[in-house]
């Protein structure tokens, strides 16, 4: 994406910019949708070609390919474009399958899960 610079006179904001450009959508359960933005409406409603979910687990991550994707607009966080002439991701990421990536997920949610109720155990000790 450019930035306008002083002699830009017609900014927009509008998604028209993004017509046709690969483009990354961050929704508010905080998943992470890529795809090519084929049309949108005065709510941020969106339609993504070609879309996949892009999940992430410590330095694993999987494209998980969703197709023809339209998304509500009001569960849109923020839109933007994605700069298909630089690397996507750091190297030390590694891609997985499907499978590893769920179970990494689930492995992962399970330990969050027990920290929190570990410290909800804790809780009569008031280390503060």
């Amino acid at each position: 994406m450019s930035w306008a610079g002083p002699d830009d006179i017609f900014l927009s904001t509008s998604l028209a910019t993004y017509l046709d450009k690969k483009l990354l959508v961050l929704l508010r359960d905080g998943r992470k949708l890529l795809g090519l933005l084929r049309s949108f409406d005065q709510f941020a409603n969106v339609v993504l070609e070609g879309a996949c979910e892009r999940v992430i687990v410590g330095d694993l991550y999987c494209d998980i390919p969703l197709g023809l994707y339209v998304i509500r607009g009001e569960n849109v966080v923020i839109i933007g474009e994605l700069d298909l002439e630089k690397e996507e991701l750091p190297s030390r990421m590694n891609p997985v399958s499907e499978a590893e990536i769920k179970r990494a997920q689930k492995a992962e949610r399970e330990a969050t899960d027990l920290k929190g109720s570990m410290r909800k155990r804790m809780e009569f000790l008031d280390f503060d």
